[in-house]
Parts: C-alpha cells; structure tokens; sequence
C-alpha cells in the first residue's frame, strides 16, 4: 500500500539532525565545531529556520559519521528492487531549491539518483564538494553550470557531465530561469555511501564564480 502524497513530501531534515546528534552525545557546540558551522547556524537548521545548503548537509552527514542519505528520512531496511512514485519522492529543501530522491536511501546497493530543482542563483553552497564513486549530471531544463578541479563546464537541457566524484567540484544555476537536473551518484564501494568520504576545503564562492564565468 502506497502513502498518500502529503504524508511522503515533507521531510524533517533539521529533526534527523538533532536526533542523530543526541544519539551520539553531541552537544550542539560539539557538531558546530566538527562540522565547521556556527553554533547559531545549525541551531537554525536543527529547528527548521533555515535551509542548509547541499554542501553544508555533506558537512554534518561526515560530522556524524553517517550516510548522507540518513539526513532525508528515519533509517528504513534497504531493498533490492524501489519502486517510487512521483508523490513519495524523499523531498529535502535546499536553498532556493529542491532536491529529490530517487529510492537511492533505501535500495541495497551503490547508486543514488536524485533530481535537483534549482531556482536562478542556487548553487551547491559555499564549500566544495569530493566524495567517493562516480557523478553523474544530465541537464533537464534551464541551464546547470559544473565546477570540476576548478574547470567550468556549462550545461543545457540534454547535455550531461560524467566524472570521479573525488574530484573538488560544486555546482549552480546561473541561468533566469528554473533549472532541473538529473543527478547519479554511484559506484562507491560497499558499505559507503556518498558524504562519508566528503573532502572539505574552504571555496571561496565569488572567486569561483568568476571563475566559471569567464571560463564559458
């Protein structure tokens, strides 16, 4: 029996993260300073105030030493076969976004498809992202913009991107308009999900932006 849609769409993304910080006896200072965040910040997000950014999710996910994954949804036993209709999609806000699961948080093996709905300005955060597998972008509409090892590459809607997902990279939509993506993130070894092995490094979002412009 499926859910019904508005059971399925909201997710409590900052409930996961208190609950999951209190599990392991983590004061909210404690995870601050593990996730390179404010205490303020992620009092923000753990009462639902603010949206944490893509990057900022990888951040707590290697924090608390979990998959990211376990961020979207309470810890189900995973499957070997996910069929998901459109109406129970894993639904997590991000800043002026959305991003969407696939069935990748309960399927028993090495992939994790997502949709990324992305507002004009919205990007992945102000952090780098690298993590291990492999990544996968194809360009539904709009325009998505990567950033790989510091190499810019523009996409529009068909196009698609393919790399090692150890390498730095972060993303945004430049464009006016919506943009929508589909994104794959897969071939980890077993037992890993993506976050665990996030590389964190301080970007500096203005330089890398400017960076990406004049590289298209």
């Amino acid at each position: 029996m499926h859910q019904d849609g508005s059971e399925a769409v909201s997710i409590q993304v900052g409930e996961a993260i208190r609950e999951l910080r209190k599990a392991r006896g983590l004061s909210l200072r404690a995870l601050a300073r593990a996730s390179n965040l404010s205490a303020n910040a992620l009092s923000m997000i753990e009462r639902g105030l603010s949206s944490p950014s893509v990057s900022t999710l990888y951040r707590l996910a290697e924090a608390l030493e979990i998959p990211i994954s376990r961020l979207f949804q309470v810890e189900k036993k995973r499957v070997a076969i996910v069929h998901r209709r459109v109406a129970e999609r894993t639904r997590v806000s991000i800043p002026r976004g959305l991003w969407e699961g696939l069935g990748g948080e309960v399927f028993d093996g090495p992939v994790e498809p997502l949709v990324l709905t992305l507002e004009s300005g919205s990007s992945s955060g102000p952090d780098v992202m690298a993590h291990g597998g492999h990544e996968f972008i194809y360009c539904l509409r709009g325009r998505i913009e990567y950033q790989v090892d510091g190499e810019g590459y523009l996409l529009e809607p068909g196009d698609s991107l393919l790399f090692r997902a150890y390498r730095r990279h972060r993303w945004r939509n430049p464009g006016p308009t919506v943009a929508q993506g589909l994104l794959v993130l897969s071939g980890f070894a077993e037992g890993e999900r993506p976050g665990e092995a996030h590389g964190r490094g301080p970007a500096d979002m203005d330089t890398a932006t400017k960076g990406l412009a004049s590289e298209n």
